[in-house]
């Protein structure tokens, strides 16, 4: 089991205006059922892209997982730059979540699913910290051909996660495609 990893010298690809333009992370995180006593886990949370202004929806913890330092370090000085307390940095895999069962309200996968081999075990993992009736925000690459995004034979398409999530006990409550290549799926427990 080797999870890909995103190369931090393309970290400015992370909060770019097309991205910004592409997936408002505001906008994403109105998805999902947010309050502010909700405990928030940003999965591959690299730079800060949601874990930022997942942080603004809540005065509970906002986790900010993984798996490169050098990202999880530029999230630090944003935090530290623009005063956010309640963002909690975890340097791990999403195969290894360093939180107890049960402990997370709200779950965002954003772009990082297709990196995690096998999928399955990312899914259960996620399913194992998230609480009952606990929601998770997934995106990620369809397998198509598209300008931006991973090589081809590291995408997973819409039908497979839909597979692996339903195989999870997880339930689907809403389906989106903001453009060919990219999905959404926002995900009950």
């Amino acid at each position: 089991m080797d999870d890909l990893r995103f190369d931090p010298a393309k970290k400015d690809l992370l909060d770019s205006p097309d991205r910004r333009k592409l997936l408002p992370p505001e906008k994403l995180l109105s998805m999902l059922p947010i309050k502010n006593n909700h405990v928030i886990l940003d999965l591959g949370a690299g730079t800060g892209y949601f874990a930022i202004p997942a942080a603004q929806l809540t005065r509970e913890t906002v986790f900010a997982l993984d798996i490169e330092p050098e990202l999880l370090a530029d999230l630090k000085a944003k935090m530290e730059e623009q005063n956010i307390p309640n963002i909690e940095l975890l340097e791990s895999s999403v195969t290894n979540i360093p939180l107890p069962d049960h402990s997370v309200d709200c779950v965002i996968a954003s772009l990082v699913l297709h990196a995690i081999k096998p999928l399955s075990l990312g899914i259960a993992e996620i399913k194992r910290v998230m609480k009952d009736e606990g929601y998770l925000l997934c995106f990620d690459w369809e397998h198509k051909e598209s300008p931006i995004g991973p090589p081809m034979n590291i995408r997973v398409s819409s039908s497979e996660m839909e597979e692996e999530l339903n195989k999870a006990g997880l339930s689907i409550t809403k389906r989106l495609s903001p453009t060919d290549f990219l999905y959404i799926f926002v995900v009950q427990k």
